[in-house]
């Protein structure tokens, strides 16, 4: 006979415990990521502003049940809805991923740990509005930005050694996890509670990456992050209940994260929690693009210059080789026909075709109207990607973090244009200098799709101002967005 298996509860993951001691007792001392922090708060936010404009993510946001109004709920930036903590965090999370122009994290694993402000903004919003009403201080911005580093932290910590996408499993399992255990902490949530929420969030099935993929690619992925970061605010209020968690949730045999959906392998850590990943994100700040062929696209745009230049177009074009890195080569290397948005926006191809003929590409260039240009496809056809074992080490390289590309064109007439490499793209930590000039310049274009000038204005003073944003009350900065 085989032995009975111990019923004996077992001690918590370690994974979970380290999650648990970061987000309850680490204080940020990094200037550098309060800096950054603030930096991707306003940057984040422009995203969700301008995707208002796309009727495809609109018609997901406001209540679930049509005229719901919570009182002192949050409020949902660029539009007069105020929900319930759930909703609203659904509602900010769609908002800002939705046309893949917010932060990134690139490793093992990949994601956009801005997604974490849907659940933590609409959190704090909400803790902030009672907190009023019931006569007592409400939460600053300085706990949002604490919240956003943590969150960073935990999702791009988690990400460096893991890859979730080599399992079929999709990264916003990240963004739930690391939305869960913040949002918890901000709720005054206990050590032993705050455990139990993060164990919820590991024991949840998870996405699989099917809406991110061929044949499948759909809108799916620009609402998923939506969807995981309302979850964890949901967890977070479920373990604050008194609901038990479940202490062996990635370990226990048969039954845990590993053996079921880790291929039994237990997490690998590169490095402990600390301030790392926000002050080393990437932003977007040029282009609306999969983050793998940002510099593929900032070298089509050298070579969009050049073509003219040369008197020649895209149609005196025989073949043009993208030098890149395995990553991306297993993302968005993609042939045959694009059917919709999502699609269009992990393809390599794609991206690169459009800045090549227009000279220039905008969340807009993946609808059908710009679509339907038949040299797009024609150009497409002539792209092809091929590895460099170097980007790839680059890549991984925690001191380097690189996001290589490099495009050569080979012209019918056999003559060639000299390679255009881009190593690091704009949004990358090397090159702040040059990029967060352009981030502000990216916010207030998006201010203005949405606001009159005073209440842009009103927005700008605080939020280029590190002192002054970090003392506003949340509620407060959040009733700057309110149309």
């Amino acid at each position: 006979m085989s032995a009975p298996i111990s019923n004996v509860r077992p001690k918590p993951d370690q994974v979970l415990v380290d999650i648990v001691d970061y987000v309850a007792k680490y204080k940020i001392k990094s200037a550098l990521a309060y800096d950054t922090a603030r930096n991707c708060l306003i940057d984040t936010l422009g995203c969700g502003l301008e995707a208002l404009e796309y009727p495809a993510c609109t018609k997901l946001l406001g209540p679930v049940v049509p005229g719901t109004v919570v009182p002192h709920g949050a409020k949902i930036p660029g539009t007069q809805h105020q929900l319930d903590p759930i909703q609203a965090a659904f509602n900010i999370g769609t908002m800002i991923r939705w046309l893949d122009f917010n932060d990134t994290w690139l490793a093992a694993e990949w994601g956009h740990p801005s997604d974490n402000l849907g659940g933590i903004l609409a959190a704090a919003d909400w803790l902030s509005r009672n907190a009023i009403a019931a006569g007592k201080k409400p939460l600053v911005m300085k706990d949002v930005l604490t919240a956003m580093i943590k969150a960073h932290e935990i999702q791009g910590c988690i990400a460096l050694e893991n890859s979730f996408n080599k399992v079929g499993l999709d990264h916003v399992v990240l963004v739930k996890v690391a939305s869960t255990a913040v949002v918890a902490e901000m709720m005054g949530l206990t050590k032993d509670e705050i455990l139990n929420a993060v164990s919820l969030a590991w024991v949840d099935g998870q996405s699989l990456r099917t809406y991110r993929h061929s044949p499948n690619t759909g809108s799916r992925k620009s609402w998923a992050a939506g969807d995981a970061t309302s979850r964890a605010v949901r967890l977070a209020l479920i373990a604050k209940s008194g609901e038990m968690g479940y202490p062996s949730v990635l370990s226990a045999k048969t039954w845990g994260f590993y053996d079921v959906l880790f291929k039994g392998q237990p997490f690998k850590f590169q490095r402990p929690y600390g301030s790392y990943v926000m002050e080393n994100v990437l932003f977007k700040i040029s282009f609306p693009a999969e983050f793998h062929s940002q510099t593929a696209v900032e070298a089509a745009m050298t070579l969009h210059a050049q073509l003219g230049k040369a008197g020649k177009t895209v149609d005196d074009i025989k073949k043009l080789s993208i030098r890149t890195h395995e990553a991306c080569i297993r993302i968005i290397d993609k042939k045959g026909p694009l059917d919709n948005p999502a699609d269009r926006d992990h393809c390599i191809q794609y991206m690169v075709a459009v800045p090549l003929i227009f000279g220039r590409l905008r969340a807009a260039d993946y609808e059908d109207s710009v679509a339907s240009d038949r040299r797009i496809d024609t150009l497409r056809d002539k792209i092809e990607c091929v590895e460099d074992k170097a980007f790839t080490k680059d890549y991984h390289d925690p001191e380097k973090r690189s996001i290589a590309n490099a495009l050569t064109i080979e012209f019918k007439d056999g003559k060639k244009l000299k390679e255009v490499v881009v190593e690091y793209p704009i949004g990358h930590k090397r090159r702040r200098k040059d990029g967060i000039p352009l981030l502000e310049a990216k916010f207030r274009v998006n201010l203005a799709r949405r606001f009159p000038p005073k209440q842009q204005d009103a927005i700008l003073d605080v939020s280029l101002d590190q002192k002054a944003l970090e003392a506003m009350p949340v509620h407060e900065y959040v009733d700057l967005y309110v149309i």
